[in-house]
């Protein structure tokens, strides 16, 4: 397969939060690629935490003002775009104070409003997925990290799947040491139900709490291959992700993980 073009869904990226293994990956990786000559966009939700003055961030206006319709309910989808200096690299965030506070917070709103993280995800993956599509450009790659991201899977297999601009991406969903507290929202299906999604598609998701790893597995039934992206990721997943047949990139370290992820994308 060659790969031209990679879209990354991530849930953080440094500098615009702290450090962590997800938001360290998230941008040294697209960087890594960008520099193997391959055309990159990432995005992230535009959390109240990240202040938008210091890091420059400034609305784009011809992608904004689109309404998205969650549950009945239509939410006005933002965009905002900066950029990572040492790579020239633009960064997209999703935005809509629904879900993400104005002002500056020191903890994110999916701490403080466990309760809207089931909407939270939906919009943040329906607006990234709706602003690649108002751009124009068509990915090869579609690159989930973090479990925000993770219905991306789900929403390109079951609703964008007709969509000329996603018909033929691969999608590849990373999985990491990461957890949530608080289960999604037990709504999420009947609201995903709203958007023509089958059951068989969310069956992880049908019966218990949906927790990280119900998440996840669902994420994983949708993709098109997965990455070990951490260590210590619940064994449990990595069974589930082995058993289902598709193509698996186990842990690449810390040391030339670019050319691991090259490599597997061409792979697929």
């Amino acid at each position: 397969m060659e790969v031209k073009k990679v879209l990354y869904i991530n849930q953080a990226i440094t500098p615009y939060l702290p450090e962590s293994t997800i938001a360290n990956l998230a941008n040294a990786l697209p960087q890594g690629i960008q520099g193997k000559g391959m055309e990159v966009r990432t995005f992230m939700p535009k959390y109240a935490y990240i202040n938008e003055r210091r890091n420059q961030l400034h609305e784009v206006i011809r992608l904004s003002g689109m309404n998205l319709i969650i549950d009945d309910t239509d939410h006005p989808l933002i965009i905002k775009v900066a950029t990572l200096q040492e790579a020239r690299m633009q960064v997209y965030f999703i935005y809509n104070d629904d879900y993400f506070q104005r002002g500056v917070i020191k903890e994110l709103e999916t701490e403080t409003s466990p309760d809207d993280n089931d909407e939270r995800s939906i919009f943040f993956v329906r607006g990234s997925l709706e602003t690649v599509k108002k751009l124009r450009w068509i990915p090869d790659v579609v690159h989930c990290q973090g479990w925000i991201s993770s219905l991306a899977a789900l929403y390109l297999k079951n609703v964008y799947h007709d969509d000329p601009m996603f018909t033929n991406c691969k999608v590849v969903v990373s999985l990491f040491d990461e957890n949530f507290e608080n289960p999604l929202n037990p709504e999420l299906p009947r609201k995903l139900r709203c958007d023509n999604i089958k059951d068989e598609a969310m069956a992880s998701i049908l019966n218990g709490d949906i927790d990280y790893v119900s998440l996840m597995k669902m994420a994983i039934d949708n993709a098109d291959a997965v990455v070990e992206a951490s260590e210590g990721v619940n064994p449990e997943l990595i069974e589930y992700a082995k058993a289902s047949g598709k193509p698996f990139l186990p842990f690449p370290g810390s040391e030339n993980f670019v050319d691991s992820y090259s490599d597997f994308y061409k792979s697929l």
